[in-house]
């Protein structure tokens, strides 16, 4: 039988054994991001962030792992459970810690339980329910898992369902034009109109990967990402050295828009590319001119994508005005184990409210798409 065993930090792990558990395809799960935050200072323990990786070992061969933390609020998350930790703080219980098992600060769906086979996941999910019980936690969370990760699930993990905006060349469109031209006729002149007023306000557009950047883009995009987070009221977590670190460790991988107006950045947005799939993350502007938003993290990724032959663009969580853009509803999902049985049964009835509620609404939103009916 593997021996479980719980990593203070993700330096514990190689990142050669790490690694050999997923098929690179997600950025996200990489060893170099993950351990990233860590050394670079993005994760703090007072902002609820306290490193809690699982491990399976055969001696010393790693078979299964999952990225985790011990939890002591909902920040970062984008799951929400704020009513679950109310429902307990009435009932004079500690919701927190609870032990999450996520990409911080990343609402992007991916693996979650890396691992060499089927029996090692479901291993891996034991493993992590011994934890809950042995450690006294409240509760443990798997958020935005995949696919692949569906089936190791038993009843025992309660399903929560949510929707985001994807954008999929389903169509095999071969240009940005041809994109426009599966569109209905408002909603393509609405984007050509958006796209007008930024020419014509004098702002270009220039695309670097981490590797071709230079240290000044990276410094502009950071400060346009702390801009944002100000303006919002909100403590920024990503550092300037972290993005140094994944322009370093993942060169490829780290895309970023840089906006520019009389040579000067005055906005940008940060993604990543994975194997198929560009995912934005972050934006920030120095300036704010008329559709600046909506061409720097939607339509100059759509277009990179197009360019680079990506089926999938993730432009982040939340904003039904996606839909307007050509991102289309999407169901992603988290799993989550309750240990007090009276809270389990009482949270799985609402979560069963939940996901048909958000079926409901998916069927509404997929009637607004604005994208021309195919000919019959």
């Amino acid at each position: 039988m593997p021996e479980a065993r719980i990593h203070r930090a993700l330096s514990e792990i190689p990142a050669a054994d790490w690694d050999a558990l997923h098929d690179g395809r997600n950025p996200f799960v990489a060893h170099a991001f993950l351990s990233g935050l860590e050394t670079t200072g993005c994760l703090r323990e007072d902002w609820g962030w306290t490193p809690c990786h699982l491990g399976l070992w055969q001696g010393d061969r790693l078979v299964a792992a999952a990225p985790g933390y011990l939890k002591s609020n909902s920040h970062g998350e984008f799951v929400f459970d704020h009513a679950w930790a109310h429902a307990y703080a009435r009932h004079g219980l500690d919701y927190f810690p609870k032990w999450l098992g996520a990409v911080p600060y990343s609402p992007v769906t991916g693996p979650r339980l890396l691992a060499r086979d089927e029996a090692s996941k479901r291993a891996l999910l034991d493993a992590i329910g011994g934890f809950l019980e042995q450690s006294w936690l409240s509760s443990a969370h798997v958020n935005f898992h995949d696919a692949t990760d569906e089936k190791a699930f038993d009843a025992a993990w309660l399903l929560r369902e949510d929707i985001q905006y994807h954008w999929h060349n389903a169509a095999g469109w071969a240009d940005f034009e041809s994109f426009l031209a599966a569109m209905d006729h408002k909603h393509r002149k609405n984007i050509r109109q958006e796209r007008r007023k930024v020419r014509e306000a004098g702002i270009t557009f220039r695309i670097v990967h981490g590797g071709e950047a230079s240290d000044g883009d990276f410094a502009a995009m950071h400060g346009f990402y702390l801009q944002t987070f100000a303006e919002y009221g909100n403590s920024p977590a990503l550092t300037l050295d972290f993005i140094r670190h994944l322009a370093r460790e993942l060169p490829r991988q780290l895309v970023i828009v840089l906006a520019e107006r009389e040579d000067k950045p005055i906005a940008g947005a940060l993604c990543l590319r994975g194997a198929d799939t560009l995912y934005g993350r972050y934006w920030g502007a120095g300036e704010l001119h008329p559709g600046l938003h909506f061409e720097a993290c939607y339509y100059q990724g759509i277009e990179y994508c197009l360019r680079e032959g990506l089926a999938r663009f993730e432009p982040g969580a939340q904003g039904q005005h996606k839909i307007a853009r050509g991102f289309l509803p999407s169901i992603v999902r988290s799993r989550h184990r309750i240990a007090d049985p009276r809270f389990a049964e009482a949270i799985g009835a609402w979560c069963a409210e939940e996901r048909m509620a958000t079926r409901e609404h998916l069927r509404q939103l997929q009637a607004h798409s604005p994208f021309r009916a195919p000919a019959q």
